[in-house]
């Protein structure tokens, strides 16, 4: 990061932070900005909607352990293996691909190769994204205590009483928190996208890859140092943001 206020004479400068202002580089930003965005929304959408089935089970319960465990497992397996696996699978020529096309005729790469393209990290993203969605918001959902639908029951409330004026609002901080949490997730995530995507640098850690390989990219000495100190400047506040609600929401947890 520190490279990004330093020449390549090792002197003081901003020129480089400046870069950030590129179009081009702010188009990276947003980017992985759009796509943090929209699989931190479905994790947490998919997420919430698996905590609640798995609220309604024993927690000692042979399936509910088992769900956990897949979730912690799956929530670690990123990067390269999960790439290869969904190449394997949704490839050119992968199982899927190709007995979708063989058995029904039905060609997922008629539009084009979407799964090398940014389209196509929706997919691989999603598969940690959930589950670091039910391992983080499982706990809060298990914080409702019985007794809150109880009083509601018995002063003649309705269950979409209960969740509008009870259930939800306790939520909103965990929900809120969930949401910032997989939005960094996803906007550090490297290893899946750089190896299904090995052309072009469409998000900002394939950039900084880029601008490692070749310190002239737009001009600029050291860029990686300004794009790396944007990415972490991004990070704080949206972490920032996350332990305030984490606060919040670790009051009804008690």
């Amino acid at each position: 990061m520190g490279t990004g206020f330093t020449k390549k004479s090792g002197g003081f400068t901003l020129d480089t932070v400046k870069a950030l202002g590129d179009p081009v580089v702010l188009g990276t930003f947003w980017n992985s900005a759009w796509l943090s965005a929209l699989t931190a929304v479905l994790g947490v959408t998919f997420g919430a909607v698996i905590c609640y089935a798995l609220i309604g089970m024993r927690p000692d319960g042979t399936f509910r352990n088992a769900i956990n465990a897949v979730s912690g497992v799956l929530a670690q397996f990123a990067g390269v293996p999960l790439a290869f696996a969904y190449i394997a699978a949704l490839g050119l020529n992968g199982m899927v691909t190709v007995f979708l096309k063989d058995t029904w005729g039905i060609d997922i790469y008629s539009g084009g190769t979407w799964l090398y393209e940014m389209p196509g990290l929706v997919l691989p993203y999603l598969a940690f994204q959930i589950p670091l969605m039910v391992i983080v918001f499982l706990p809060a959902l298990e914080a409702l205590r019985p007794q809150w639908a109880e009083a509601n029951a018995t002063l003649g409330g309705t269950r979409f009483t209960y969740w509008t004026r009870v259930g939800l609002p306790v939520l909103v901080p965990s929900l809120i928190g969930s949401l910032l949490l997989l939005f960094a997730n996803a906007f550090s995530a490297y290893a899946t996208a750089a190896a299904l995507i090995s052309q072009g640098s469409q998000i900002v850690p394939l950039q900084i890859r880029a601008a490692l390989s070749s310190e002239t990219v737009l001009g600029h000495e050291n860029l990686a140092g300004a794009l790396a100190l944007g990415m972490i400047l991004t990070m704080v506040v949206v972490m920032s943001l996350y332990s305030l609600a984490d606060r919040r929401s670790t009051r009804w947890r008690r």
